[in-house]
């Protein structure tokens, strides 16, 4: 088997806390500590919310940015202006820039600036015009997370993009949606589940993790998750749902580095005695 280089995605999400300056300054931090995209989030809130919804109190208050969770999240969203000055600074510095989409309205606005792949959220991927809109309206790939998703569901998932030619296009994360998630309940053998269902017919697998540590996510590479995508953050303690289930710097940091120590270290030997093993068996190995 031969292990592609992995994909490093910060997902910075909503850990911008409505300061494009903040976002800006992720997305150099991301790119510092060796990450390959840096992704964010779309949503009309009014469109996605019901009215009940968005007028509702946060359910945790305290990490709230407004008085109705409809104002909170409003407080959150980046209009698509911002979204081309995001995907701006990032080409120009070098890393790649992506978006969940959440909504309709969100996928045309994210579409139209062309970005190299866009994401489902686990909680859209059961959005049937949402997904049958990219698939037939936009040309770049289409990322889905498998979180609180029923087997019959991942099925027509399959369905829907091998009926419509598209499953070269298709990159398919596991995921288990919690926030953090402990290792437990990571799963990381759904991974192999979904190759069952999708086998090598798709564009790659993914691995997005809401756990601590970066252990776990070296697992899913090695197990063909060849996109890792963990939320990334400056400080854990910041306002707001996501922080606490993020990587700070130094975390993104050795995340990148063990991925790709772990990238070249899965080989087989070129030969029965490496070069650097010589020495070591002229020395130390029994002659009988």
């Amino acid at each position: 088997m031969k292990y592609r280089k992995p994909i490093l995605v910060a997902e910075i999400g909503c850990n911008h806390m409505g300061s494009i300056e903040i976002a800006l300054d992720l997305i150099k931090i991301a790119k510092d500590c060796g990450a390959d995209y840096a992704k964010f989030q779309k949503r009309t809130n009014k469109e996605l919310l019901s009215k009940d919804q968005y007028n509702a109190p946060h359910p945790n208050p305290v990490n709230s940015y407004g008085d109705t969770y409809g104002e909170h999240r409003e407080k959150l969203e980046f209009d698509l202006k911002t979204h081309i000055k995001l995907k701006d600074f990032c080409e120009s510095i070098n890393i790649g820039y992506s978006t969940s989409v959440w909504d309709m309205t969100s996928a045309k606005e994210i579409a139209s600036i062309s970005p190299d792949y866009i994401k489902i959220p686990s909680a859209m991927n059961n959005h049937i015009d949402l997904l049958e809109y990219l698939i037939e309206k936009y040309s770049g790939d289409i990322h889905i997370s498998s979180g609180m998703t029923y087997d019959e569901e991942i099925l027509k998932i399959h369905s829907m993009f091998e009926a419509k030619k598209a499953l070269s296009r298709l990159v398919v994360y596991s995921c288990t949606s919690g926030y953090p998630v402990p290792s437990e309940d990571v799963c990381l053998l759904e991974i192999n589940k979904l190759k069952t269902v999708f086998g090598d017919k798709i564009n790659q697998y993914g691995f997005s993790g809401h756990h601590k540590g970066v252990a776990i996510d070296i697992a899913a590479y090695t197990l063909g998750a060849v996109w890792i995508e963990r939320h990334f953050t400056k400080d854990r303690t910041w306002k707001g749902t996501d922080h606490a289930a993020s990587l700070e710097p130094q975390g993104l940091q050795k995340l990148s580095r063990d991925l790709v120590n772990t990238h070249k270290a899965l080989s087989y030997k070129s030969s029965e005695i490496l070069q650097i093993e010589k020495v070591q068996r002229d020395k130390l190995k029994f002659n009988g």
